[in-house]
């Protein structure tokens, strides 16, 4: 059997600046430009192995070693649109005779090494790491974020590292609603993020039919898109061009408080946060004042578990005062995972003024982690997900 093969990784994003609210379902076409950070996949990310052979008899998928319906729509339209652009590519060009033939059918298995579905930008990995792989394996180039958006909106800041800005665009046709680098993830080595896993459970609302509902009974949600979100784009690219922390954190928090107030205008109303969040985010308002300047920045997105950036500097203590305020119950050396941090100790006076009544066991873990590049190619066959028969490989 002669199986062609490709294996990508692709990264999880926090959006600073928030999406949410679609104006064309169909196109995923955002109402507003949002701006995010890639996080680095040491920590976070999406795998994806796709296979092609004249001998594969149907397109199949597997997600993290299950069988899955191939049929979901959106990839259906990853697919169709890869495959239009790889069909559109042959057309002008005559030298590739001996590319894949685009009548051969896909194996396609996938891979996180985080929670699916927990508020942890999985959808958005997922998909830029879908839209990656197949791009490679047809041999399509170029631009791929308005791609990888119809796939799920936030998957198209996923296609870059960095800082990454999706632009909301203006055409119908979406043409012009691509994900755009701000800044390389080299620009502001310093840079921290915590990721504090409350919850690993499925969100209650998922985000597609949430926004949806935010768009047609906010009028709050219509008032950010059209006067909030402009001005605070410019804001965040300037703070981040000048790695003005101050600045960042303090926009970074207020544009979460504005989207979770988004939600709760919604009719019904939604929470996403639950009472360990709304504690983690009083944690970080008294480390703050304890400081007098903005240390840490919380963001939430649709669902419970909080992002907190920090500097470098500032990730030993606050990694204690959370230990201190949410006191691991059981898995002890895994409560802090990722990149390796030091331990400090904490003045008695910052201990009395920032750590309240501590919640044992409210945070599962904390990811330690930074940000990082785009997707990346494994050349390597042992890294694909897929055997040689186009079935996945048991992995231990």
């Amino acid at each position: 059997m002669s199986v062609s093969a490709v294996t990508c990784t692709a990264p999880v994003n926090i959006a600073v600046i928030k999406y949410w609210g679609k104006r064309d379902n169909d196109l995923i076409l955002p109402i507003n430009s949002s701006l995010s950070v890639t996080l680095h996949q040491d920590q976070l990310k999406t795998t994806t192995t796709a296979a092609a052979s004249r001998d594969f008899t149907e397109d199949r998928l597997w997600l993290n070693g299950e069988e899955a319906d191939v049929g979901h729509p959106r990839l259906q339209v990853c697919l169709r649109e890869v495959r239009r652009l790889a069909r559109k590519r042959r057309g002008s060009s005559t030298e590739d005779t001996a590319a894949l033939s685009l009548s051969y059918k896909v194996h396609i298995a996938t891979e996180n090494n985080f929670p699916t579905a927990a508020g942890l930008a999985s959808s958005a990995a997922g998909y830029a790491c879908l839209v990656s792989t197949l791009a490679r394996l047809y041999g399509v180039e170029g631009e791929l974020s308005e791609v990888a958006r119809r796939g799920s909106g936030s998957a198209c800041r996923s296609m870059l590292g960095g800082f990454v800005q999706w632009q909301r665009g203006e055409r119908p046709d979406g043409r012009d609603s691509i994900a755009q680098q701000v800044a390389p993830e080299t620009h502001w080595p310093e840079l921290r993020v915590l990721v504090l896993v409350v919850s690993g459970e499925k969100k209650q609302v998922g985000s597609t039919a949430g926004m949806q509902t935010s768009v047609d009974t906010s009028p709050l949600l219509k008032h950010r898109a059209e006067v909030v979100v402009p001005e605070r784009l410019a804001l965040m690219v300037r703070h981040i061009r000048e790695r003005d922390f101050e600045g960042f954190g303090q926009l970074t928090m207020q544009d979460s408080n504005q989207f979770h107030a988004t939600c709760l205008d919604t009719f019904p109303p939604i929470f996403y946060l639950n009472d360990i969040s709304r504690h983690i985010i009083a944690l970080v308002h008294r480390f703050n004042a304890h400081h007098g300047c903005t240390k840490a920045a919380y963001t939430f997105d649709a669902g419970p578990n909080a992002v907190i950036f920090m500097l470098a500097d500032t990730v030993a203590e606050f990694m204690e005062v959370v230990r201190r305020s949410f006191p691991p119950t059981t898995n002890g050396d895994q409560f802090v995972r990722g990149l390796p941090v030091s331990s400090a100790s904490l003045p008695e006076e910052l201990l009395t003024a920032v750590v309240a009544e501590p919640v044992p066991g409210a945070v599962q873990y904390i990811l330690h982690t930074k940000p990082g590049p785009g997707p990346q190619f494994l050349d390597d066959p042992s890294q694909h997900l897929l055997g040689a028969d186009g079935l996945p490989c048991r992995t231990a």
